[in-house]
């Protein structure tokens, strides 16, 4: 991979690490602590947030009635989402160790908190119950897939491609058969050994 791509994937994860920091920082602004790996906020914080939840019937009013009808397509989703999420968790278990690919933490992909918010009613609970497991359960299937692809094929695209996860940078350029061979087995290696294939290597700024 040329010194120019490792600098460009290099300052994109900087810029990734700055997001989060950022996000951290205004979640502080708003008073918000970290206590035992859960955000929580002091009552007083609390009993304002709650003073600004939505009233039911004001909700309920608010609602469109195309949304009421659309309402049984989206919620039929769960079915797939929980065969998705099962199934995808059985081939992990069979697959993985036999590959020697470390196992996908499916916490770190699906988090279920947002039901905490006072300010929330429970029909905006649910929601966000439901879009935090649906959207949670489509990022593990995509981190799995990901770890299979890059132990299978880590070869680019002819063309650009916009569901490119986190691990495509480090794929072989498309129609590059240099060393390909050996380069598979380095991107096999990588992902086996638990080295995280997404960071970018560390660039000698004399090189650049």
């Amino acid at each position: 991979m040329s010194v120019t791509l490792e600098t460009l994937r290099a300052r994109a994860f900087e810029t990734r690490d700055a997001l989060e920091k950022e996000y951290a920082r205004r979640r502080e602004a708003l008073g918000g602590r970290i206590e035992r790996g859960r955000l929580v906020f002091d009552q007083e914080i609390r009993d304002r947030q709650r003073a600004a939840r939505q009233r039911f019937r004001d909700y309920a009013a608010s609602i469109r009635p195309k949304n009421v009808i659309t309402a049984p397509v989206i919620y039929s989703l769960i079915v797939l989402f929980v065969l998705m999420d099962l199934w995808i968790t059985l081939y992990m278990w069979i697959c993985f160790p036999v590959y020697g690919i470390p196992k996908v933490r499916r916490a770190e992909h699906i988090v279920i908190d947002r039901h905490r918010l006072p300010y929330l009613n429970w029909v905006q609970k649910f929601n966000c119950l439901y879009c935090g497991y649906g959207n949670g359960v489509v990022s593990y299937a995509r981190e799995v897939a990901a770890r299979t692809e890059a132990y299978w094929c880590p070869i680019k695209h002819s063309r650009r491609w916009e569901g490119a996860h986190d691990h495509y940078g480090g794929f072989m350029d498309y129609g590059d058969e240099c060393d390909f061979v050996d380069r598979w087995a380095d991107s096999r290696r990588k992902i086996t050994e638990g080295r995280d294939a997404m960071r970018p290597l560390v660039i000698d700024k004399d090189h650049e």
